[in-house]
């Protein structure tokens, strides 16, 4: 195997201050796996190099979240801040000043860095904190390579007309590239935007993926263990994957049936139903997590993280069994940002991709996830003839026009019209 010499990177962030020296070396290991992953740069040239890596690394099991970001950030550094001479990006080559952030001027580097401050103290979800960071820097490198100003409204005009034109991105990805140049400019630098009438990409009224109930019997039936479990409970509850993962014991009512949401999309709490087949499986579960913390404590272990201040606020929570995930790791990890060693919660990618292979095995033909599961949740409901105000707040829907598109597929997958072919 070639040998890659990456002692440079490690003087060079030592010597910039960028990351903490007890980190650093993991930071060179995940830039040196990623050398020998097998990209060609010259083909992925018109790519972006970040994400094809960040693939790579989410198919891994042993990969925590933390872990990912970490390796993106290691990347990010080696590629836009170490190799000067030229940028691989889906934009090609931009101009390289000596600066903090990427190659950005030191006012976009100073505009970053306020977003990314504020957007933490809006608590705003670390995807969607990440997401909206990276779009700026994409349009931030759009405006170094074509000499535009970037804090003029018809740079940004130019900019989501260059993404639907150019790019030919999905309306999502526009409006969520929009939303974070928005909060770039509205909440950042106070800059008011007036409407924005860029070419807009297009998408028509698309119907959510869901399974009938047989289908959910049949795909269930054929994943076993925790993940099994897991998924069960992502349908019976309508949880979306982040929140099945992050459940804390205190978050599951048995006495009474349900399940209560913590900080979910929006940071909105919320109570949903627990269902009443899963409670003494659940309970088991807890039994064997119980034990697998006590474990850990008498090791010294056994700390959970808590977010935002309540940390600082109860500093005996992080160790007590109320706060504990209820879907654990198998592995102990470092937390980069604090450096302790704890046990995070499991992997989406776990779920993911035992949906996948369930789907599969059960002959289940449809371009099913995790979520798929929770948009049948939701349909199955009203099917019941449940009230759709009701299955507004089980979802945690902000508005009920969101939740009016199950309607749809209700009338799809119940007393439908016959075709007249079957009339003959």
């Amino acid at each position: 195997m070639q040998y890659i010499d990456l002692e440079p990177f490690e003087k060079f962030l030592l010597s910039k201050g960028l990351v903490d020296e007890k980190y650093i070396q993991h930071y060179t290991r995940w830039v040196l796996r990623f050398l020998r992953s097998g990209f060609d740069l010259k083909q992925l040239a018109s790519r972006d190099l970040l994400q094809s890596y960040s693939d790579q690394l989410a198919r891994d099991d042993s990969v925590a979240d933390w872990q990912l970001r970490q390796a993106m950030k290691a990347v990010e550094l080696y590629f836009n801040v170490f190799q000067r001479e030229r940028e691989i990006t889906n934009e090609g080559d931009l101009p390289r000043p000596e600066t903090e952030d990427g190659g950005a001027p030191p006012a976009m580097g100073k505009a970053l860095a306020q977003m990314k401050e504020l957007l933490k103290l809006r608590h705003y979800s670390p995807r969607t904190e990440q997401a909206y960071v990276d779009w700026v820097r994409r349009y931030f490198r759009y405006t170094m390579m074509h000499s535009l100003e970037w804090t003029r409204p018809e740079t940004v005009r130019a900019y989501l007309s260059y993404l639907a034109i150019k790019r030919n991105v999905a309306a999502s990805t526009q409006n969520q590239a929009f939303n974070s140049i928005l909060f770039l400019f509205r909440e950042t630098i106070k800059i008011d935007i007036p409407d924005i009438r860029a070419v807009r990409a297009k998408r028509g009224p698309k119907l959510p993926v869901v399974f009938s109930m047989e289908e959910v019997q049949h795909v269930l039936a054929e994943i076993d263990g925790i993940a099994g479990l897991m998924l069960k409970l992502t349908y019976g509850s309508g949880l979306r994957v982040s929140e099945t993962v992050r459940l804390r014991v205190q978050d599951l009512d048995f006495k009474n049936e349900t399940l209560f949401v913590r900080s979910g999309k929006g940071d909105k709490d919320r109570a949903t139903v627990l269902p009443g087949k899963l409670v003494e499986a659940l309970q088991h579960h807890l039994e064997r997590i119980k034990e697998l913390h006590a474990s850990d404590r008498s090791k010294g272990f056994g700390l959970v993280w808590l977010p935002g201040a309540l940390a600082r606020k109860y500093p005996n929570a992080p160790g007590e069994w109320k706060w504990q995930y209820v879907f654990p790791a198998e592995k102990l990890s470092v937390d980069p940002e604090s450096g302790q060693t704890r046990r995070h919660h499991m992997s989406e990618q776990v779920l993911q991709r035992a949906i996948k292979n369930a789907t599969r095995k059960a002959g289940v033909h449809k371009h099913a996830t995790v979520h798929t599961l929770r948009h049948s949740f939701a349909t199955h409901l009203l099917m019941q003839g449940v009230n759709i105000r009701e299955v507004q707040e089980l979802l945690g829907h902000k508005s009920v026009d969101t939740t009016m598109i199950y309607t749809h597929v209700v009338r799809t997958l119940g007393d439908k019209a016959k075709s007249p072919l079957d009339l003959l």
